[in-house]
């Protein structure tokens, strides 16, 4: 029994490493596995992960996403968007000072999960009874709480025009970046083998892959999938069909109940795609029973405690493993330390 919850969801992993555990299976990250990726390297060579954080481009992926918008800070006086190329010596704060210096200060609106992200532990719950009374209520990981650990939206206490407050006081991703997120990644090169074609990968087809190629993927790994998806979102140079974005690569067939069961199993720390949210988005859902809209996500964010990588870039990084008969390496994937936030871009880095 934990201070949270009377009962933990069938399979999940909650208390298993303490009543106040915010990290889940990024507990697998220990220092012998940090080792294990770090044998990987053997060519001292590091291939960057991220999209350019302005891609896919509008908003076509999703329209609650925007694109990041970068402008200048506010001058010594108050001026909005105007600290660019400021010349010291002009400033009239200054006098007669003759400073060589010119200065430039930027700030940037920012959808966190608009391009490369991590998906943290509190971006997806569910309404389960943890109390055990009969009465289902809004919980995440670990039995943490809507309302009391994840608090918003609320009025800014500043009055600032409207807008409104929300904060993960539990669960935010300041807790997975402190560990650093390194070890050994293993990807499984999807695109190779089934193209660019628009389809679910069932757990038969996957092991069929990880045969051919000779994957192994053991606890603690990082499990990397490449679709060739943002490959294809990077060709279209922030102008993306769309239509095809949605409709284009593979994806993890979350209707299969063995592949979640084989991602349980396998105990990985953390699942990451190049595509858009791992599994399928795949419209009209004709199940009549009480379940989740992505099964993958309720499994790994909300059960298990396996954050979830999405857009990732990976064509150089699986074109040289290819080439060289590799499937592991060195992959090191700390979010941004930034207290409260659910989502969060990275730029992970690979190094074989």
């Amino acid at each position: 029994m934990t201070k949270r919850w009377k009962q933990r969801p069938p399979g999940s992993t909650w208390g298993d490493w303490g009543d106040d555990d915010e990290l889940g299976r990024i507990n697998l990250l220990t220092p012998e596995k940090v080792m294990q990726g770090v044998r990987e390297v053997e060519a001292g060579i590091s291939f960057c992960l991220s999209l350019p954080l302005d891609f896919p481009g509008g908003t076509a992926l999703n329209q609650r996403r925007h694109p990041p918008v970068l402008s200048p800070t506010e001058d010594m006086r108050g001026n909005a968007g105007t600290f660019y190329n400021v010349h010291m010596s002009q400033m009239e704060e200054w006098g007669d000072a003759r400073y060589v210096d010119v200065w430039t200060d930027d700030v940037v609106t920012l959808s966190l999960q608009y391009s490369t992200q991590w998906d943290s532990l509190a971006h997806v719950g569910a309404e389960f009874d943890a109390d055990g009374d009969g009465i289902e209520e809004a919980v995440y990981y670990n039995g943490y709480r809507a309302g009391a650990d994840l608090v918003g939206p609320e009025p800014d206490a500043a009055g600032d025009g409207g807008r409104h407050r929300c904060f993960a006081r539990h669960l935010g991703l300041e807790h997975m970046a402190y560990t650093g997120v390194q070890g050994r990644g293993v990807l499984i090169d999807l695109a190779h083998h089934l193209g660019h074609d628009w389809r679910g990968v069932d757990l038969k087809t996957l092991e069929e892959i990880m045969a051919a190629d000779h994957v192994v993927v053991e606890p603690g790994d990082m499990l990397v999938l490449h679709t060739g998806f943002a490959t294809e979102v990077l060709n279209w140079n922030r102008e993306p069909d769309p239509v095809k974005i949605h409709t284009m690569c593979t994806y993890l067939d979350a209707r299969d109940e063995s592949l979640l069961q084989w991602i349980s199993d396998s105990q990985i720390s953390a699942l990451v795609a190049d595509n858009y949210a791992v599994e399928g988005l795949i419209g009209r859902d004709r199940d009549q029973s009480r379940h989740s809209f992505l099964p993958i996500h309720h499994l790994c964010l909300f059960k298990l405690g396996v954050p979830l990588g999405e857009m990732w870039y990976l064509h150089e990084l699986a074109a040289w493993l290819r080439e060289h008969g590799r499937s592991r390496f060195l992959l090191t994937a700390p979010p941004l330390r930034l207290p409260g936030a659910v989502g969060c871009p990275l730029t992970p880095v690979a190094t074989v």
